[in-house]
């Protein structure tokens, strides 16, 4: 898009990032794959990040998230597997597979409480499996990561609405839609929207509608509209949950040389994810301050919602000094703190048979976002991407039934390695054929008994080392 716009590039170059745990320890760092020598998949990200980790994750408790991996080849082998995955919990796959306490609570549990925002035993297996994927089983430089520059309203944003408005489209901001009406065939032939600053209605004609919003937006629709309520696939939207967020930005009054500009922090606040990035060194407008600027955000943020915006700030500030303790001394000279209730997708257990599809029973009615269901492209479980996709195939589904307009070109992901590709198709023959027979995988059998706080049945002989062991016989002491 950046490319199709003509715009200046408005991204940094790949950078480093830093993976914290609780007192400042550094855990591990996540190099810039592209800039060493490609390996195949799954051997490039291990050889490349195996002198980079720490005491705090050695390399036995690393080597127990080996046998995981095969799910990623098992995800899609049968008609029923995705369904069985996304019924269980993150948590109960990894103590299937017997991964350590101390590679789930350094490294599983943090990368997901930012990458899908919420702690394991609170989301999909199966969505999990999609995100993690590119983490492991991916090309080894699939998740090297650049930055903006500046503001992405300001860099991306504006020039997107100018090009918009050079084709002829109107853009108007500030105005939520507040009702619909449809017409004798039953489709969509009018939006009521209500400008949210004079609170004036508008009736606005329609030949086609995309609904890309938030969940949470969604469902305040379905709840106002009884033509929406009355169709199931929007009754189900209801059962879908989103998560809390906050965002902040702190001004320090001295120069602080952080180790890495981007950072991820692991357990520094219980089932809450948090990142903090050096502005400084990653936009073009600080680069000349005298001070420091950084926007620290949390994931999973319900517990800090009710904080004063000093009690955050403070609290930002504290665990960015226990990673880089030079922001002990340093002094906060302004700050912002931005919350953002229900604000991301929340990809529970069991959420996919309640997530719709793009096409709804309205002939000429879309749904664009994360959280729809259905989408035949590799940026499943990439939150941002996938609602892109999903954004340019609504587009090319109002193209398609208008019979006019130029269709985007959505670009394709690089195809899996042939090992992978070879494994999964092996994989796929021999489950299918084992599905013919009506048998299923052990893996995907219900945990018995299993709380947060761990399974009640004895642990399987072979993870002695195993975090599902080590819960196991805390459960029966506790009892």
């Amino acid at each position: 898009m950046v490319k199709e716009l003509g715009i200046p590039w408005p991204f940094t170059d790949f950078e480093r990032s830093g993976f914290w745990g609780k007192g400042g320890k550094l855990i591990t760092e996540a190099p810039v794959f592209s800039k060493l020598p490609r390996l195949p998949a799954i051997l490039g990200q291990f050889v490349h990040t195996a002198p980079l980790f720490s005491e705090a994750l050695p390399l036995q408790d690393r080597a127990t998230i080996i046998p995981w991996l095969y799910t990623a080849i098992d995800l899609e082998s049968t008609p029923d597997s995705y369904e069985r995955y996304d019924s269980m919990s993150a948590l109960d796959m990894f103590r299937q597979f017997g991964i350590t306490k101390s590679a789930y609570e350094n490294f599983l549990k943090p990368t997901l409480l930012v990458g899908l925002f919420a702690p394991p035993e609170e989301l999909s297996a199966a969505v999990v499996i999609e995100t993690l994927y590119f983490y492991a089983l991916a090309h080894q430089a699939d998740f090297d990561v650049c930055w903006a520059r500046g503001s992405v309203s300001e860099l991306i944003f504006e020039p997107l609405i100018e090009h918009i408005k050079r084709q002829g489209g109107k853009v108007q901001g500030g105005r939520l839609v507040s009702g619909l009406e449809t017409d004798g065939t039953g489709n969509i032939a009018a939006l009521t929207v209500r400008d949210t600053a004079t609170g004036k209605e508008e009736r606005m004609e329609a030949d086609a509608v995309v609904f890309a919003i938030s969940i949470a937006g969604m469902q305040r629709l379905v709840q106002a509209n009884p033509a929406l309520a009355e169709r199931r696939e929007f009754r189900d939207i209801m059962n879908l949950r989103s998560i809390d967020c906050v965002a902040t930005r702190l001004w320090f009054d001295r120069r602080i040389n952080t180790r890495f500009p981007a950072n991820v922090l692991a357990g520094f606040e219980p089932d809450c994810g948090a990142t903090y990035f050096n502005l400084t060194d990653l936009q073009d407008e600080y680069k000349n301050e005298p001070g420091t600027v950084i926007a620290a955000d949390f994931y999973g943020a319900s517990r800090l919602l009710p904080l004063s915006d000093e009690d955050i700030i403070r609290k930002v500030q504290a665990n960015m000094a226990e990673c880089e303790p030079a922001f002990r001394e340093a002094k906060v000279v302004d700050a912002a703190v931005l919350r953002f209730p229900r604000a991301v997708t929340h990809f529970s257990p069991g959420s996919a048979k309640w997530r719709p599809t793009q096409e709804t029973s309205f002939d000429n009615l879309w749904l664009a976002g994360d959280w729809v269901k259905g989408v035949q492209h590799g940026a499943n479980g990439l939150s941002q991407e996938r609602a892109w996709v999903t954004g340019l195939q609504a587009a090319n589904l109002v193209c398609q039934r208008l019979g006019q307009g130029r269709p985007a070109d959505i670009l394709p992901v690089e195809p899996d390695e042939p090992h992978i590709a070879a494994a999964k198709e092996l994989n796929r023959g021999i489950k299918g054929t084992l599905y013919g027979l009506g048998l299923r995988s052990p893996f995907l059998a219900p945990v018995e008994g299993g709380t947060r706080e761990g399974p009640t049945r004895a642990p399987t002989p072979s993870c002695q080392r195993s975090w599902l062991h080590i819960q196991a016989i805390n459960t029966q002491t506790a009892a």
